[in-house]
Formats: C-alpha cells, sequence, structure tokens
C-alpha cells in the first residue's frame, strides 16, 4: 500500500515539506517533485529519490530559509553527495547534515567563484583523527569542483570532513570543534615543554593526536582504562620530563573538559612523549 501525504509547502521544483499522521513533517527531495503542486495535494513517498524529518524546529527553519538562496540543481546535486557519503561510510547519517552540509557548500561555492582562498589550521588533526571520513570528504570534494569547475582548497576537505563526523557520530560540530581546540592546546604545551617542534605529517604526531582523543572522550563518557603500578613506577624513574608533562595534560584536560580523567592515562601519554623525544 503506498503512504500517501499532504502536502505542506512547496520549497521549490524538488523539495517540499509534507505532513504524514505518524512522522508530522517530512522533507521530500526528488527532481521534479513540487513542479505544479500545491499546499494540500496529495503526494506519495514514492515520488521522493530522499526523504527526511527534521524534529528540531531550529534547523527546519533553517532549511527553509536557505533553500531560497540555493540554485535548485545544487540542491539535488548535495542530495547526491549525501547518498555518496552514507553509501561509503556505510552507516546512516543524521538529519541535521542536510542543513549543515548543504549550508556549508553553498558558502563553499561561493567563496571558490569568487577565489576567497583561506586555510584550515586543524588539517593534519582531522585527518589523524578521522581518517575515513578525511578520505570521503576529498571523493565529495572531488565531485563538487567536477560538477561545478572550480577549485577548492585543501581546507575544505577538513571541514567537510568534520561535518561527516558529526553525521556518522551524532556530536555536534561545537562539541567536535572544542575537542579539537583542546587538543591543539595540548599539542601547544609540548611543543613548549619539550622544546620541539611537532612535525604534522609524521606518524608518531598521528598516533599522539588519535591518543589525546581516545583520552578526551574517555573523560567525556566517565571510563577508565585500568591501572598499572609498577609500569608507573619504571616511567616515573625512567623518564621524568615526560612522565611530568604527561601529568601537566591531564591537569589541562580536566579544567577544560571538567571531568576527571583517568590517572592510568598517564602512562599511555608518557610513552607517546618519549616516543616523540627518541625521534627529535
Amino acid at each position: 500500500m503506498k503512504q500517501i501525504l499532504t502536502i505542506e509547502k512547496v520549497l521549490n521544483n524538488n523539495v517540499v515539506i509534507a505532513v504524514h499522521d505518524t512522522y508530522k513533517e517530512v522533507v521530500l527531495i526528488g527532481k521534479g517533485i513540487g513542479f505544479n503542486t500545491n499546499k494540500g495535494d496529495p503526494i506519495s513517498f514514492d515520488k521522493a529519490d530522499k526523504t527526511f524529518l527534521l524534529k528540531d524546529e531550529k534547523e527546519k527553519e533553517q532549511y527553509v530559509n536557505l533553500l531560497p538562496h540555493i540554485e535548485e540543481n545544487l540542491i539535488i546535486f548535495i542530495h547526491e553527495l549525501l547518498l555518496f557519503v552514507e553509501e561509503q561510510m556505510g552507516k546512516e547519517l543524521n538529519e541535521h547534515i542536510h542543513v549543515a552540509l548543504t549550508d556549508h557548500l553553498a558558502f563553499a561555492i561561493n567563496r571558490a567563484k569568487k577565489d576567497m582562498q583561506f586555510s584550515n589550521p586543524f588539517i593534519y588533526e582531522i585527518e589523524a583523527l578521522y581518517p575515513k571520513e578525511y578520505q570521503v570528504a576529498k571523493g565529495v570534494v572531488k565531485k563538487v569542483e567536477d560538477w561545478m569547475d572550480i577549485a577548492f582548497p585543501d581546507g575544505e576537505i577538513g571541514f567537510i570532513a568534520l561535518h561527516i563526523h558529526s553525521a556518522v557520530s551524532d556530536k555536534s560540530l561545537r562539541d567536535i570543534n572544542r575537542y579539537n581546540l583542546l587538543i591543539s592546546q595540548l599539542v601547544e604545551i609540548i611543543e613548549k615543554n619539550l622544546t620541539i617542534q611537532l612535525k604534522k605529517d609524521d606518524v608518531d604526531y598521528h598516533r599522539l593526536i588519535q591518543h589525546l582523543h581516545r583520552a578526551i572522550d574517555r573523560a567525556h563518557q566517565g571510563q577508565a582504562i585500568g591501572e598499572e603500578n609498577k609500569l608507573e613506577e619504571l616511567l616515573k624513574n625512567e623518564y621524568p620530563v615526560c612522565y611530568n608533562l604527561a601529568w601537566k595534560l591531564i591537569k589541562v584536560m580536566q579544567n577544560q573538559l571538567n571531568k576527571p580523567v583517568d590517572e592510568a592515562e598517564v602512562l599511555y601519554l608518557t610513552i607517546h612523549l618519549q616516543r616523540l623525544i627518541n625521534k627529535s
């Protein structure tokens, strides 16, 4: 049996908002779906290539306000990009990416057309933290560049990767950016205390970043990693500089996250830091 909805609002030729008894308001996207239709007309779910719910009132308002400023072909194209991302990530995306990525890409395309270049200071960290999202974002950028015949700066890959990560992890971009800022603050403290310049494309730097990220995640979720008393004594005596610095980093994390960080993290951080010293 076909599920029939009632059109609530025609946003453009390719996007309509319809009302459904169970889901309330549903956004339907499909080529020509809104052409020659009016409020109150019946419409079938089958007509749409993609349907999604925007349960959040604020996001729905954002999406409705955003669409009039975007070419209709671009909306269909972004919808295809989202299907590509979903397929590559092998996960369903949180609905908020429709608003966030549509908004982001519309501005990014605009900037590229005007040849406005800007950098992304976290590009190496993003690649280290979210390698899969980064690769998929590369594919998205390539598709946009080919379709629009424009060139994106490399920094865009990082920004799109963050949007993808936000959509597959259900974390807000605000939290993700907060964690990334904390990580770069910790890296700064490490460089200052050990008087070294870390090579951002180095495998040990990637490992350190991933470890810091996991430590923040564990603290956020209140997870412990267990105790290793003998190892602690050994590291404390063998590598006092790194051991003390590791404690300093833990204290910064605790202050910034306003949550306790498991003391066993010190051991793993000490090992990562010593590795960096040996390299330099």
